[in-house]
């Protein structure tokens, strides 16, 4: 009785008491992964200021961290983060099917900002993903830097949160892939920026490649209707 009293007041304090579980705990099965596969180098596409490699670090991960960020002010943020790090570097781009320049849209957020047009749903769900301005920016193939920062006997690992350019960032690592041992992507459930891949896609994508979906972690829910927006999952070559 004194237990679901406890439990109760600290819901309404909105805090929630449960049993750990490691297997629900993303962090937990990333970095029992890391360790089962050997993870020895990171590629952060779409780091923003870092928050990313820092959970990583948190996590007791030290192997290296290869961090790629477009926007000029997160960029000076992520690399004042990383400057202390011999084993993390920053890179000023974004990741794309092909190298060139192009414009990307700024969000009020930051962490919004995106290569394509938010759809009505996006900024309805959060009125400080609405862009702001714009960018001109590099962008990179990942192809061409990972045989710049592969080295032999790597087991890496792909991080991809590029606000509905996933596809894009794919196409541009037809020939890496085969490399990669796990890979973490955000992914939409509804539209949320016009043209880009939703979940479904993705995961074929990935299962075509010889990945399989070992976790979900709920990442963007509309407050209003209760509806999750987007997710991260995470997938371990078979």
């Amino acid at each position: 009785m004194l237990k679901s009293f406890v439990k109760q007041w600290l819901r309404e304090l909105g805090y929630v008491v449960a049993r750990y579980d490691a297997a629900r705990d993303p962090a937990a099965v990333r970095r029992g992964l890391f360790d089962k596969v050997g993870v020895n180098v990171v590629y952060d596409v779409g780091a923003n200021i870092g928050q990313y490699a820092d959970v990583l670090r948190g996590n007791g991960y030290r192997g290296r961290i290869v961090s790629f960020e477009p926007l000029r002010q997160a960029y000076r943020a992520l690399q004042i983060r990383a400057k202390d790090d011999r084993d993390w570097i920053a890179v000023h781009a974004a990741i794309g099917a092909a190298v060139g320049k192009s414009t990307i849209n700024i969000s009020g957020n930051s962490y919004s900002s995106s290569l394509l047009p938010a759809t009505p749903r996006l900024t309805q769900s959060s009125p400080a993903s609405a862009f702001v301005q714009t960018e001109s920016i590099e962008v990179l193939r990942f192809d061409d830097v990972f045989r710049e920062y592969n080295r032999v006997g790597d087991h890496p690992y792909l991080k991809i949160d590029t606000q509905g350019y996933t596809a894009k960032v794919l196409s541009g690592a037809a020939n890496s892939l085969e490399h990669i041992v796990g890979v973490e992507v955000e992914m939409s459930l509804v539209p949320l920026y016009e043209g880009e891949p939703l979940i479904g896609e993705i995961i074929t994508v990935l299962y075509a490649q010889g990945f399989n979906l070992v976790l979900i972690k709920p990442e963007f829910t509309d407050m209003t209707s209760g509806q999750q927006l987007q997710v991260d999952g995470i997938f371990v070559r078979c």
